[in-house]
Parts: structure tokens; C-alpha cells; sequence
């Protein structure tokens, strides 16, 4: 897979719609689905969740990250695979 560094900007409502539906998987223990800039993805209920705070000569920045293995994201669209067959 190709290395990928994107950054994207959202109104507040889809930003929050986002996270609510993010909050909503995490609580359930559920993997998350997201398409960023026109990729798909599957982020596993077992992502690393952190909260980053930076602080330069005239901005801060928050930033809330998800990370996990490859290996881990293949077994999470398998699983999500099987929930979706009938």
C-alpha cells in the first residue's frame, strides 16, 4: 500500500457528525468505516486513540489520532464483510 499523508478540512457539522459516528463505534467496540479525500478505510475497534496538543510562536493545534497495524485493519474489513452477508 502507498504511503499517505492527507489533510482535510470539514464544516463543523460534518466534523461533528464524523466524530459522533466515531464516538458511536468506539463505545460499541465496533470498527469505524470513513472515506478521506476519496479513500475508504476501516479503522479496527482495537485503534490506539490519543489526543495530541502542539503549541508554536502564534497557533495550537489539537489533534485526536487513531492508529493501528495493517494486519489489524485487513481482520476488521473481514469481519465487517461477514456482519454485511446474508
Amino acid at each position: 500500500m502507498a504511503e499517505r499523508d492527507v489533510e482535510r478540512e470539514y464544516s463543523v457539522t460534518d466534523f461533528a457528525a464524523k466524530l459522533r459516528r466515531l464516538a458511536d463505534a468506539l463505545e460499541a467496540g465496533k470498527p469505524f468505516r470513513i472515506q478521506i479525500a476519496g479513500e475508504r478505510f476501516t479503522v479496527p475497534r482495537n485503534a490506539q486513540v490519543s489526543v495530541e496538543h502542539e503549541r508554536g510562536d502564534d497557533e495550537e493545534e489539537v489533534e485526536f489520532q487513531l492508529k493501528w497495524s495493517l494486519a489489524d485493519a485487513d481482520e476488521a474489513a473481514a469481519e465487517e464483510a461477514d456482519d454485511t452477508e446474508v
